[in-house]
C-alpha cells in the first residue's frame, strides 16, 4: 500500500493502542467520520431530487394545461362518433349521383376522418406524456421521503456517536492526548486510509472481471456432470490468479472457509481484512454476488456506511455466463478451501 506524497501525511498511521477503550474510541470516530460524508452525499442527493421534483411537477402542470384543450375537442369527436353524427357524411358519400361526386366527397370524407384521427391519436400520445410525468413525480417524491428519513436517521445515530465519543475523551487518562490521537487518526483515515481500502477494492474488482477466463483455462476447476456442472474453485488457485493480475496482491490472500470468505493483506504499516459471503443472484442477469460483512483497516472495525459503499461501488461478483452463455449459478457453498458452485444449463 502506498501514501499520496500530495496530502503531505506519511504513510505510517497513527501507533494503534493495545487499550480497548482507546480502540473503541477510534473506532467510534472512524464510523463519525464516515457517516458525517454518508449525511452530505444524502444531503447532496436530496438537494437533487427536490430539484427534480419541483421540475416534474411544473412539467406536469404545464402538460395539464397544454391537454386540455385537445381533451374537450378529443371529447366532441368521440361523441359524434357514438351519436352518429359521422354516420350523416358517410351517407352523403354513398348517395353520390356521378363518379366525379363521390370523388369529391369521399375525398372531404377522407380528410375529415384523417383530422379526427389525428387529433385522437395527438391526444393519446399527449395523456402518455402526462401520465408519465405523473408517475415519475411521483416516485421521485417518495424516494425524497425516504431520502429525508435515512438523512434524520444517519444524524440522530452521528449525534450519539459524538456524544459517546465526548464522554469517552472526557473520562480518559488524558483527555486532550486522546483528542489529539482521534483528530490525528481521522486525518490520517481520510487523506490516506480510505484511499488505501478502495485501492484493493478496485484491484478485485478489475481482476473478477477476468477471472472466467482463467476458469476456462484451468483444468479441473469446472467439471460436468450429465445436465449439471461443478465449479470448485480452490483458494490458492484463485491467490495464483490474482498475483497475475496485480501485483499488489503478492501480500494479499484469501481463504474459503465454512460458507465464508476472508482476505487479508499487510504492507509496511498498512493492513487490511475482508469478510463476506457469496449469493446467487437472478436479476438483472445471474451470477455470484459478494457480499461485505466486515472490513478491518488496521485491526479497527469499519462502519457499516463504508462497507455498502465499498459493496455499491465495487463490483466482486462472478458471472457464469461469461464462462458459457448458456450457464447458471443455482447454488454456492465453500468450505475446506474450496469455493464450490452448482451451475445448470439455461436455454
Amino acid at each position: 500500500m502506498s501514501a499520496d506524497p500530495g496530502t503531505g501525511l506519511t504513510a505510517a498511521p497513527p501507533d494503534m493502542p493495545d487499550n480497548e477503550e482507546t480502540r473503541r474510541l477510534l473506532e467510534q470516530t472512524l464510523s463519525s467520520a464516515e457517516i458525517e460524508q454518508e449525511i452530505g452525499r444524502i444531503s447532496s442527493e436530496q438537494k437533487a431530487l427536490e430539484q427534480q421534483a419541483s421540475m416534474l411537477e411544473k412539467r406536469a402542470g404545464a402538460q395539464k394545461n397544454a391537454i386540455t384543450d385537445q381533451q374537450e375537442r378529443a371529447g366532441a369527436i368521440i361523441r359524434s362518433y357514438y351519436m352518429g353524427e359521422r354516420d350523416g357524411l358517410l351517407a352523403a358519400v354513398l348517395s353520390a349521383k356521378s363518379i366525379s361526386r363521390l370523388l369529391a366527397l369521399y375525398d372531404y370524407y377522407e380528410i375529415v376522418i384523417g383530422r379526427d384521427q389525428a387529433i385522437l391519436s395527438q391526444y393519446e400520445e399527449e395523456y402518455k406524456k402526462l401520465k408519465a410525468t405523473l408517475t415519475a413525480a411521483q416516485r421521485s417524491s417518495q424516494e425524497l421521503a425516504e431520502l429525508k428519513a435515512v438523512l434524520e436517521e444517519q444524524k440522530a445515530r452521528m449525534a450519539i456517536l459524538n456524544e459517546d465519543i465526548e464522554s469517552g475523551v472526557q473520562s480518559s487518562s488524558d483527555p486532550a492526548r486522546m483528542s489529539a490521537l482521534l483528530e490525528e487518526f481521522t486525518k490520517y483515515w481520510e487523506n490516506i486510509g480510505i484511499h488505501e481500502v478502495k485501492t484493493y477494492f478496485k484491484a478485485l474488482s478489475s481482476a473478477m472481471k477476468h477471472l472466467p477466463q482463467f476458469v476456462q483455462s484451468r483444468d479441473g476447476i469446472l467439471t460436468r456432470k450429465g445436465m449439471t456442472y461443478h465449479l470448485a474453485l480452490k483458494e490458492e488457485d484463485l491467490n495464483e490468479f490474482l498475483v497475475s493480475q496485480n501485483p499488489l496482491f503478492q501480500d494479499f490472500a484469501f481463504h474459503f472457509n465454512n460458507n465464508e470468505v476472508t482476505a487479508s493483506g499487510k504492507s509496511g504499516g498498512l493492513s487490511m481484512t475482508l469478510t463476506g459471503h457469496y449469493t446467487i443472484q437472478e436479476e438483472p442477469v445471474n451470477g455470484l454476488m459478494f457480499h461485505v460483512d466486515h472490513v478491518l483497516f488496521n485491526g479497527l472495525e469499519l462502519p457499516d456506511t463504508t462497507r455498502k459503499a465499498l459493496e455499491e461501488e465495487f463490483d466482486l461478483g462472478f458471472y457464469p455466463e461469461k464462462i458459457v452463455s448458456f450457464l447458471r449459478a443455482t447454488e454456492v457453498s465453500s468450505a475446506d478451501g474450496v469455493l464450490h458452485v452448482k451451475l445448470s444449463l439455461s436455454f
